[in-house]
């Protein structure tokens, strides 16, 4: 007797960026080891059509993370795999990769509506943008996806651009220097603002997941990354991940 078996995650959406009309697709991932994070609900937004090592190396990623700095310089040198100078913390030829690859399988089953996304996100804790930014997908996803959860961690460097469906009550403003922090806390804004140094505003903490805060806790555990809808000062972390040596922001 065969049994299927259950899936690892769900696509929750489907088509356009609304950072560049390019086909783009979110995959909720049910279960996570990463330590940092805890066993949180990881969701991925990807290009539908090109792998994420491409992407990033030809400017692609555009369509998934805007204009954000740390994607790096795309280039055509053979003999690299991702853009230049490149200060995401995220490995592409890790997770993102499995996760693209299982996707063309058709491993991931399509959910659509309100009540089947907020039943994936239900009574769990949810990081949106593990990997991509997810006010390039239309507004309900993710409000459904976190309408029934604990609650969730959500980044975002589309706050200037007003095409897309970026909510300060949802998503944490990635801020890249504390000039655009300051600028993102006059408008009531919460922001997640990565340094090279702990020379923090009066409106910050440290992360607590952080090896500079001793690791004391885990984002499923901490929560205060969920945007203006929690009230708490700031977070700024330390330079970390994949892409850490080539990180130049001063503040």
């Amino acid at each position: 007797m065969t049994h299927n078996k259950k899936p690892k995650g769900y696509i929750i959406y489907e088509g356009a960026s609304l950072i560049d009309g390019k086909p783009i697709v979110e995959i909720a991932i049910l279960s996570s080891k990463n330590i940092k994070t805890g066993n949180m609900i990881q969701t991925y937004i990807l290009r539908q059509d090109i792998n994420p090592l491409e992407a990033n190396k030809s400017g692609a990623d555009v369509s998934i993370c805007g204009d954000c700095p740390h994607k790096g310089t795309p280039h055509k040198d053979p003999t690299k795999k991702t853009a230049k100078n490149r200060s995401c913390y995220v490995n592409l030829g890790q997770g993102v990769l499995i996760v693209y690859k299982q996707y063309l399988k058709g491993a991931y089953p399509k959910v659509n509506g309100h009540n089947a996304i907020a039943d994936i996100g239900k009574d769990k804790l949810v990081r949106i943008g593990t990997y991509g930014d997810g006010s390039a997908v239309p507004a309900y996803v993710n409000e459904s996806l976190v309408s029934k959860s604990k609650a969730h961690t959500a980044y975002s460097h589309q706050g200037q651009n007003a095409n897309t469906s970026f909510n300060p009550s949802l998503y944490m403003v990635s801020a890249d220097s504390k000039a655009d922090a300051i600028k993102a806390w006059s408008k009531g804004y919460r922001t997640f603002r990565v340094t090279n140094n702990l020379d923090l505003d009066a409106n910050e903490i440290l992360c607590p997941a952080s090896k500079e805060a001793g690791y004391k806790t885990t984002c499923q555990a901490c929560k205060l990354c969920g945007g203006a809808s929690v009230k708490a000062k700031s977070i700024a972390i330390v330079a970390h991940g994949a892409g850490s040596t080539n990180f130049a922001g001063a503040n």
